[in-house]
């Protein structure tokens, strides 16, 4: 049973409020002033207090703040007379849980309660039924033929039911949402296998934006409309729903004009995925066109050391004469500096700002015991990015431009995937090193459990040699060496991978915000 401190010097007016509160299995204890109710405060637990502000001796600001000294985590209702707006601020300031106007009713009491007492049962109860309500419809979709569009909206749901669900008191709810997602990887899979060299070679309207098209179709007519300095943050490694879950934050300073949803390209790492996307070309196209910004795989350098270079072209074959920076954030030390230059850049047109965060949470995860453990799962992964973004130098720049005039892109280049199955494959020495896709000569592999892709011309990625395929795992697969392979497995398992093909590492956010 539920015990409530409920504080008034007329307390004997309110006995039919708690008789009522009584038959609905509640407690309460009465005191008629502040003194009193700080002495049964030291000697009995109370789940929540009902606090009149005006009573004789300490009034029920005083009595507050002295509660809220000695116990700072117990839910306070302040109940009044007044509706004086300096009594209310102060009452909010002293960090109440929720405050009501005389004369309440006994629902008025009893709704509090629920409110402050039995929220997050309440809404794990409502969000399971709502789900399984949604579960047979999902099922339904999943059985038909459907187009990037209707995939991209399944998605958002699947990702909005895992934020929905992920604190619910019903964690089997939880596992069977779990099962949904991994069967809509697995026909993901399939539909993008069976559709993605149409879209990069065929005149298919129906296809989705994919890495070197996106900032022609969402970046560049913004870039028409008007002189307004726009920003293009890329946030490497970023997921759709760490997106969802840092959008709150964000949405206290801006509003979101558009939320896209774009397609990676394959191989999804950051060397293909990032820098198709600045050039607004295939790899296979830059290694052509501008072999001199372009580094293959068997090549020694910094993959992406000319994604401004390749964006300042792609910009010059659209006709754009802009002015434009290029910025990589891959310390505190250099996100904090970004501050100090920010009313530089308000000159510019266009200023690309990309931060590696995420991408090197995702290997710390793998490389340490300590990272590993506090984002053991796909709730956790979300959680530390949330704490990320709100203590970092990002957070502090876009508190800056939210009190300009700006345009605000808030992307990334690919996903990632917890992955969890160990597929086996063979090479040589030389074959390429990531977990999710593999290319190189005399791979040896079961052609069954991966995608591969033999004459890669055909999906545009550079030729390595005339017998080098590549491989794409798919969900939540890694790719294993029969050398070492059971402590390779368990090194490698349950940590956050990208390269490959699933939903996370594919169907990315390309979001516009404004100021408010």
């Amino acid at each position: 049973m539920e015990k409530i401190l409920w504080v008034d010097d007329e307390i004997d007016l309110l006995k039919p409020h708690i008789f009522f509160l009584a038959a609905k299995g509640y407690k309460v204890v009465a005191a008629k002033d502040g003194n009193e109710a700080l002495e049964l405060l030291d000697n009995e637990s109370f789940e929540i207090v009902f606090l009149d502000e005006n009573m004789p001796g300490l009034s029920g600001l005083e009595t507050l703040s002295l509660i809220k000294d000695k116990f700072p985590n117990l839910p306070i209702i302040m109940i009044t007379k007044s509706e004086e707006e300096k009594i209310m601020e102060q009452a909010i300031g002293a960090k109440i849980s929720d405050y009501l106007i005389k004369p309440v009713n006994p629902n008025q009491i009893l709704l509090a309660l629920k409110k402050h007492l039995q929220y997050k049962r309440l809404v794990s109860e409502t969000s399971t039924q709502n789900y399984q309500q949604q579960f047979r419809e999902i099922s339904l979709k999943l059985m038909d033929r459907m187009s990037f569009d209707q995939w991209v909206d399944l998605y958002k749901k699947l990702v909005y039911w895992e934020l929905e669900l992920a604190s619910s008191q019903d964690e089997s709810i939880y596992e069977i949402l779990g099962q949904q997602k991994d069967e809509a990887n697995n026909l993901f899979c399939k539909y993008y296998e069976g559709n993605y060299e149409n879209w990069l070679c065929g005149n298919d309207e129906d296809k989705p934006l994919l890495s070197h098209t996106v900032l022609k179709e969402k970046l560049f007519p913004l870039l028409k409309e008007d002189n307004t300095p726009t920003f293009l943050i890329v946030i490497d490694n970023f997921r759709f729903d760490q997106w969802k879950a840092i959008q709150p934050m964000v949405e206290e300073m801006f509003r979101t004009e558009e939320e896209n949803i774009y397609f990676s390209i394959i191989p999804t790492t950051t060397q293909f995925a990032r820098n198709s996307m600045f050039a607004g070309l295939m790899p296979s196209e830059i290694e052509k066109k501008y072999p001199m910004f372009w580094i293959n795989e068997d090549e020694k350098g910094n993959k992406n050391q000319n994604e401004h270079n390749l964006l300042n072209e792609n910009l010059k074959r659209f006709g754009f004469n802009l002015k434009t920076t290029y910025h990589k954030v891959l310390n505190v030390q250099y996100g904090k500096r970004m501050l100090e230059i920010l009313p530089n850049m308000l000159q510019n047109d266009l200023n690309i700002i990309v931060y590696n965060f995420i991408d090197m949470l995702s290997h710390a995860i793998t490389e340490n015991d300590l990272v590993r453990e506090l984002a053991e799962d796909e709730k956790a992964y979300r959680a530390v990015t949330q704490t990320w973004f709100k203590n970092s130098p990002l957070m502090e720049v876009l508190k800056y431009l939210s009190n300009k005039k700006v345009n605000i892109i808030i992307t990334t280049d690919h996903g990632s995937v917890k992955v969890d199955k160990p597929i086996r494959v063979r090479g040589d020495r030389d074959i390429s090193t990531n977990l999710r896709y593999k290319v190189g000569r005399l791979l040896d592999y079961n052609p069954k459990e991966v995608f591969e892709v033999k004459d890669c011309t055909k999906i545009f990625l550079p030729k390595l040699a005339i017998t080098s395929p590549y491989i794409f795992a798919r969900k939540n697969d890694f790719f294993a060496y029969p050398n070492n392979y059971n402590q390779y497995v368990q090194y490698y398992r349950t940590t956050f991978q990208h390269g490959g093909i699933s939903m996370e590492e594919i169907m990315i956010p390309f979001i516009t915000i404004r100021p408010k």
